[in-house]
């Protein structure tokens, strides 16, 4: 295992990663198998899929990590039988290496999370019936996407450890790549970075955090149709 990251076995049960160099854990350490599924998968994904008709969704994940939130999110659309088809875009450009993301699989013991693991980079994939993944090495200020995206997890390491990510130019960039009534979720409830997703345009919801945070933020980009009326009566 890398030198400067030590596995950490959190409140819930479930494992981290502590990157010593950055003095930061991956996932919370009262419970990384809950906050991924109180931030990412109920408060997004299962919210996204109750207020949308559509059978497409496109998930752009900022910071794949140790794979905790797309693991989960394939065991949710599996699990309930979702008839859709999904196109999950993670960007990661630190990749753990291949002795880490087998002791996750020891622990995990899933073929699934196992397969996820050993998909290529930079490639889509599919990873089970109407499910494709592209593990992306890109970072998100560098991305040239055609696509646009229904449900954004921003889980990159907080603005104390990657300020530049947290920037409002980054949150920006990422608003516009995404479809209109989009939601973007992030663990982080930063007054600022609640401030700056209102700038940009997006309605945000203060919303209870995972154990060991107060709260979370969910933020919606208004649908491009409304918007655009909006803007018309105020010219």
């Amino acid at each position: 295992m890398n030198i400067n990251l030590e596995l950490k076995q959190t409140a819930d049960g479930s494992f981290t990663l502590y990157n010593r160099t950055l003095n930061e854990h991956y996932h919370s350490i009262h419970g990384a198998k809950t906050e991924s599924k109180h931030v990412f998968i109920n408060n997004g994904l299962a919210y996204f899929l109750s207020n949308s008709l559509s059978d497409q969704i496109n998930i752009l994940e900022v910071g794949f990590g140790t794979g905790l939130n797309c693991y989960y999110t394939l065991k949710h659309l599996i699990k309930n039988k979702h008839k859709i088809n999904l196109f999950y875009h993670a960007l990661e450009p630190f990749p753990l290496n291949e002795e880490v993301t087998k002791k996750f699989d020891a622990i995990f013991k899933d073929d699934l999370f196992s397969t996820m693991h050993r998909l290529d980079w930079n490639k889509n994939q599919l990873i089970s019936k109407n499910l494709f993944i592209n593990k992306s090495t890109e970072k998100i200020q560098n991305l040239n996407s055609k696509k646009k995206y229904d449900l954004v997890y921003f889980d990159a390491f907080g603005p104390r450890v990657e300020d530049k990510l947290w920037d409002l130019s980054v949150l920006k960039f990422i608003f516009h790549l995404m479809n209109g009534n989009g939601v973007f979720v992030t663990y982080c409830a930063k007054g600022q970075v609640r401030r700056d997703l209102e700038q940009i345009g997006f309605k945000v919801q203060r919303l209870p955090g995972p154990p060991g945070k107060r709260e979370m933020l969910r933020a919606i980009k208004v649908n491009n149709d409304i918007q655009k009326q909006e803007e018309d009566l105020m010219e």
